[in-house]
Order: C-alpha cells, then structure tokens, then sequence
C-alpha cells in the first residue's frame, strides 16, 4: 500500500527526510537532466518526449509529451517517485496521480540558486546523496565566479529572440532572464505585462538593443538573422549571438554554460564600445 502522495514543492529550506527509492519517472526533459545530474540516472525507467541528455536519457521509454501525460502506462509502471515540471504538467493529471497514492517531486526553479537547491532536494532520493551535492556545489562555484566578476560592469541592453515565427521574447523575471542578468544584461522587454510576450520588430527597433541573442533551435534557419537590418545600434555592429538552446531554457546544471556564453558575449560587446 502507498504511502500518501508527497508533493516537494521548490523550497529554499526542505525539512522532510525523503528515502532513498528504486524506480522514477521523469515528466519533462529538465527533470531527466536533474535526476542524471543528482545520480539518480540509474534508477529512471521513463521520461518524456526530448528527454535527450545526457545521451543515456534517449533510451528510456516516452510517457509524456506536450499534449499531455499517458496516465496508464504510469499507472502500471509503478515508480516510487514521479518527477514533475510544475505548471508544465498538467495539473489535473497530476492530481490524479496524487490521489492514486504516487510520490510527486515537482520543480520549478525560479532562480538560478534554486537549481543547485533542486540538485540537492532530489539527492535524498539516490542511495548516496554525494554526486548531488557535488553537482550543486560545482554550479554555485561557477555562478559565484560570474557574478563576482561581472556586478560592476557596464549594463548592456539586449532583445532575447525565443522564437522568430511568431516572434516571442521573454520579460520580467521569467526563465531565463535570470541567466543575462548574471552577465549585467538588461532586458529590453523586462516591463512587459506578459510572461512570454508576442512582439513586433518595430517594438525591438523602438527599444534599439545593444545586442540581440537568439537561440539555435529559432535560428536553425540561417535567414533568421536577415529579419534585422542597420536600423539597431546591435545590427551595425554585428552584435548577433546564437546561444545552446538547451543550456539557456532548461534550467538545469548545464545552464551555467549557457551562463558563461552570455557572459563572454556581453564582454565583446563591452570591449567593442572602448
């Protein structure tokens, strides 16, 4: 007989002792990549659709996808434990799953701090919880290295491009905003009222960035760069970058390097106005 469902909510402080358990299922692809990163890969018997790091992920069996979540094949799996992305998963399904007595970890790091949290939280569940606190520690160096270096630099305006058809940024302090603001990039679309915001090039040209980051799943398409012309300080002086798309929108341990990307990107641009 199950225990009662357990949901983990993203905490700063986690007090309830976890144990360790023998099989998990992971419901999106960031969750794959913690659970590997907090040595528990051995023990996941399932995952989601581009669940594809690291390279052992690709051959777990598929059981959720964008449409949704196969509620039966969970069902019969049995794990200990489900991972789960909260506000990425559906909410009635997982409610469901609760009330069927499974064991729910749900993660949603607001802050880059919160993904060495996370490392950390899933490494109870792992017989030895040392490769999980070796992964956080190893990102909280890294990122204290950053930001060390980089808080009294110059602010540099940027356009974040998620998407080229339809054109879409992000604003505010959503993911992964918090990622170029390690770098002292500010958002030309921070005030904007929607998370995720359809924008026009007119409205990135009326903000004039110093520099315009895309990803290389929207700039797959080598035309994508062509959509700007010279009317933007960043197109006159080629301050266009393609960053890993992986690294920059999962958040997870490999954020860092996306991280350190930005970082490196921003100092060119820094040195360019010398």
């Amino acid at each position: 007989m199950r225990v009662a469902a357990l949901c983990l909510l993203l905490l700063p402080v986690f007090s309830v002792a976890a144990e360790p358990v023998k099989t998990i299922i992971s419901l999106s692809p960031h969750t794959t990549e913690m659970a590997y990163a907090a040595g528990l890969g051995d023990k996941l018997i399932a995952a989601s659709d581009y669940s594809d790091y690291p390279e052992a992920a690709k051959t777990l069996e598929r059981v959720a996808n964008y449409r949704g979540i196969k509620m039966e094949r969970i069902v019969a799996l049995q794990p200990d434990l489900i991972l789960a992305w909260k506000g990425g998963n559906p909410s009635r399904e997982m409610t469901r799953l609760e009330q069927l007595g499974f064991k729910v970890f749900y993660s949603n790091p607001g802050s880059l701090e919160d993904i060495a949290s996370t490392l950390e939280l899933l490494g109870q569940f792992a017989d030895s919880p040392i490769q999980a606190q070796r992964s956080a520690s190893d990102f909280r160096q890294r990122l204290d290295v950053l930001r060390r270096t980089h808080q009294d630099k110059q602010p540099v305006s940027y356009f974040y491009q998620l998407s080229s058809s339809p054109m879409i940024t992000v604003a505010g302090s959503n993911w992964p905003s918090q990622v170029f603001a390690v770098c002292g990039g500010v958002n030309i679309f921070a005030d904007s009222r929607a998370a995720y915001p359809q924008i026009s090039q007119e409205q990135v040209i009326i903000r004039q960035p110093e520099v315009i980051f895309g990803t290389s799943h929207a700039a797959a398409d080598p035309s994508v760069w062509d959509n700007w012309r010279q009317q933007l300080p960043a197109v006159e002086r080629k301050h266009l970058f393609t960053v890993t798309s992986d690294w920059l929108n999962r958040p997870t341990p490999r954020t860092i390097l996306a991280a350190e990307e930005i970082c490196q990107y921003l100092d060119q641009v820094r040195q360019s106005a010398l």
